[in-house]
């Protein structure tokens, strides 16, 4: 255990969003999405897991420590429900909350179409898998900048 850090965030994840630069994006995936093989076509190359958690619940780890791209007009987008773009699922709302407490303000998040997400997700630094099993509970986070003091 480490003060002031998410227990939550492992080794792994915790190397991961540190190496992460500017720009770089993760994917934040739910129990349905192939995880492991699109990991595989990554930055890094392997699938990292916050076991055990909601979408939201890994979304707060990761955003207590790793900040978004404020310079782009999306820096978070969730998947998009097949045949309804402008739904948007309760694990999606719970998401956007974390997202707009971590960052202190209002960022909605943009869609991707399911197969477009699929085709981002292996350009990404990594992917990392949740406990969630809700449908649609996937997103795109790109990393930003924390300025000097």
């Amino acid at each position: 255990m480490l003060k002031k850090i998410d227990p939550r965030l492992n080794a792994d994840v915790l190397y991961a969003l540190r190496a992460m630069g500017h720009g770089d994006e993760l994917i934040l995936c739910d129990t349905n999405f192939p995880g492991d093989s699109l990991a595989r076509q990554t930055v890094l190359g392997k699938l990292l897991r916050i076991d055990n958690t909601s979408a939201a619940e890994a979304a707060r780890a990761i955003l207590s420590v790793m900040p978004l791209d404020s310079f782009v007009d999306h820096s978070a987008w969730r998947m998009e429900v097949v045949g309804q773009p402008n739904e948007v699922p309760k694990v999606q709302a719970e998401v956007q909350k974390e997202i707009d407490r971590a960052e202190k303000k209002s960022m909605p998040m943009a869609t991707i179409e399911r197969f477009a997400f699929y085709e981002r997700a292996k350009k990404a630094y990594c992917v990392i898998a949740t406990g969630e099993t809700r449908f649609y509970g996937c997103f795109v986070f790109k990393k930003g900048v924390i300025p000097p003091k």
